[in-house]
């Protein structure tokens, strides 16, 4: 029996919206990471760009679990020497909300042409509201990501 191997013309991607409001960064980040992959699809082919378009809404109410947005930092860097930033999660968060979610999903990326290509279909909106209501996006339910408030 010979191996599946999917044709791009073959290829369906479907929408699907996450409401950050209340989820754990990380939980969140690597369901929409699989998705962004297209992992959850039987037709998978780690070589193609399989994936799905993902919208997330509410990036600014979302949340680390236990002190990780004191302690967890993240970096840049210029290119020049003595060029290095650092800033916490929480300063991160509260400066540029998508750009944190964003930084966490493209992490979990191939590091190459195809993790690019796959990061482009995520967009990040830091509000309740997306310009995308043509594509109909479904609703993507986490499971385990779901915190009750934003102080426990």
């Amino acid at each position: 029996m010979k191996t599946y191997a999917p044709k791009a013309s073959e290829i369906d991607r479907d929408w699907f919206v996450v409401d950050a409001e209340g989820m754990t960064l990380g939980r969140m980040a690597t369901e929409v990471a699989r998705v962004l992959r297209g992992k959850h699809k039987p037709t998978f082919a780690p070589h193609m760009d399989m994936g799905d378009h993902v919208i997330i809404v509410n990036a600014d109410k979302i949340v680390l679990s236990s002190n990780k947005g004191d302690v967890k930092m993240v970096y840049r860097h210029s290119g020049y020497p003595g060029g290095l930033k650092a800033m916490t999660y929480n300063e991160m968060l509260r400066r540029r909300p998508a750009d944190a979610v964003r930084k966490s999903i493209v992490g979990m990326l191939p590091k190459n042409r195809l993790g690019r290509q796959q990061a482009r279909k995520l967009k990040i909106y830091s509000g309740p509201n997306h310009p995308h209501s043509a594509q109909k996006p479904e609703s993507m339910e986490i499971a385990g990501a779901r915190r009750e408030s934003r102080d426990s």
